[in-house]
């Protein structure tokens, strides 16, 4: 089934040092864009990450120091990437957890501010998870009945979750899911109905620290303060502020952190 879109929408898929959004790096990068008349535009690059790629992570997706030594630093061609994805929805395989926020961290690194919380994310794997729980590799194979060839090269991955989206749409179209014990006929070709399907949470930035009450007001999601309002956190102890941007959390939680004390402040102007 072909996509119905408003706006372009990127799928991305990124090979990186390790799963740690704070301090891991990109090493390849994969964007592919589908417009709402159906043409496509790629970009593929390897990426040299400023730091040794652990063995670990190179025995997943088989790139090692040499292949990315001549490659750029993201700082070089991160400005080509924020306007490739300018204006667009994103999409991805696990891209809601770690894709989109790491992507943002490298973006926010080298102080190029795209506010990604504001773009529709749609996580084919989520779909996936809640309707079939599998990996991409059994997704590929179980929708398009073909094994997925060159896992784990990114933008084999990038295209496998796109047809795999497609193939859900045409399967899932109209079915009816339990949802808390509720109704409903969400797998839709829709953008923002997609996205909101496959939604992971109501987290306020990426990494969950800070999320929506049933309020829709903002609430620490960890430590001590865990249930709590921000701004009344922020308002009784004020060197919790400092504490956490001090501390080893994703720049984006400190963007986010920080919108939140100057919303409060200009209040009080």
């Amino acid at each position: 089934m072909k996509l119905n879109l408003k706006n372009p929408i990127v799928f991305l898929d990124l090979e990186t040092t390790g799963i740690n959004v704070v301090t891991d790096r990109i090493v390849e990068i994969a964007l592919l864009k589908i417009f709402p008349d159906g043409h496509e535009e790629e970009k593929f690059q390897r990426i040299n990450p400023g730091m040794p790629i652990p063995a670990q992570a190179s025995a997943i997706h088989g790139i090692y120091d040499e292949d990315v030594k001549d490659a750029p630093l993201f700082k070089e061609v991160a400005k080509i990437y924020a306007k490739f994805i300018e204006g667009c929805d994103l999409a991805g395989f696990n891209s809601t957890r770690f894709d989109i926020p790491l992507l943002s961290e490298e973006f926010l690194r080298v102080d190029i501010d795209l506010d990604i919380k504001k773009h529709k994310f749609v996580d084919v794997q989520i779909i996936f998870h809640r309707m079939e729980k599998r990996t991409l590799a059994a997704a590929y194979k179980f929708y398009l009945l073909q094994d997925l060839e060159n896992a784990h090269s990114a933008m084999a991955d990038t295209k496998a979750t796109y047809e795999v989206l497609k193939a859900q749409l045409d399967r899932y179209a109209g079915v009816e899911f339990e949802d808390n014990g509720k109704k409903s006929t969400p797998v839709v070709n829709d953008v923002e109905a997609l996205a909101s399907f496959s939604a992971f949470d109501k987290s306020v930035d990426f990494a969950g620290r800070i999320v929506y009450d049933e309020h829709g007001i903002e609430v620490f999601n960890f430590g001590k303060h865990k249930g709590k309002a921000v701004e009344k956190v922020l308002q009784e102890e004020p060197g919790y502020f400092s504490w956490m941007m001090q501390g080893e959390f994703p720049l984006y939680t400190k963007k986010v952190l920080t919108a939140i004390k100057l919303r409060e402040l200009n209040k009080k102007i």
